[in-house]
Formats: structure tokens, sequence, C-alpha cells
């Protein structure tokens, strides 16, 4: 497997696995630990670790900081409609950081993940 891909942390993986895939369309590449899993979007790679897990990706940095969930960076998602989208999403009961900010060229959501992860919607104008 090449590209490039984003690590996020999250509590819970099988409840990210559940968000990501039902509600933004990843589908799961591979799942083979509890506390691991990659998924795929339009060839964007995004893997999923729990912190208390024994993969890498748990690993306390050389500080001793241990990896967490939440910040500000964030994955971007593109969609087509994006007010159908909020729509199904606050239907669902997912958690919003922002309403919809209409931006020079294009019109964004802020959601998270089951984990806190900030995750963006992001709509062309002109569509």
């Amino acid at each position: 497997m090449t590209g490039i891909g984003v690590r996020y942390i999250v509590d819970d993986v099988d409840a990210a696995i559940a968000f990501y895939t039902e509600r933004l369309g990843f589908t799961v590449v591979m799942h083979p630990d509890p506390s691991f899993a990659i998924l795929s979007r339009d060839g964007f790679r995004l893997m999923l670790s729990d912190p208390g897990g024994s993969g890498g990706g748990a690993r306390a940095m050389s500080d001793g900081r241990r990896p967490e969930p939440g910040g500000w960076n964030r994955i971007q998602v593109q969609v087509e409609d994006l007010d159908a989208r909020v729509g199904a999403l606050r239907g669902a009961g997912v958690t919003f950081r922002s309403d919809v900010i209409t931006g020079i060229g294009a019109r964004q959501v802020i959601v998270e993940d089951p984990s806190g992860n900030p995750v963006e919607l992001f709509e062309m104008k002109g569509r």
C-alpha cells in the first residue's frame, strides 16, 4: 500500500469505523486488531489507533507525552450537497463544532468523530 494518509488517535476503533464508513463513505481496508484499522476513501488512507493499544501509534513520545484524540488539525472530506449531509448527520446525533461557514470559494462545517477528532465537510461553491 502506498500513498499519503493521516493517523487519528481514537478512543474506540470500532465506533470510529462505524462513523467513517456509515456517515462519510469510507471503506475498511484492514482491521487486524481491535486497537487499529485502516480505512480508505477516494485514494486517501485514514489510520485509526487506540492510544491504549500495542501498536506504534500508541507509543509514548521521547518526551513522555502520549497520543490522544482531539485537536484542530483535521481531514477534509469533499461533499456534493453540504446541506443534505448536515441534515443527515444532525439527525444521526453527530456532534458539530461549527455551523456552516461560507468562505471565498467553498462552504464548510466541522463535525467530530466519536472520539472528538474534527472532520471538515467541504462543498465547492458554484456546484
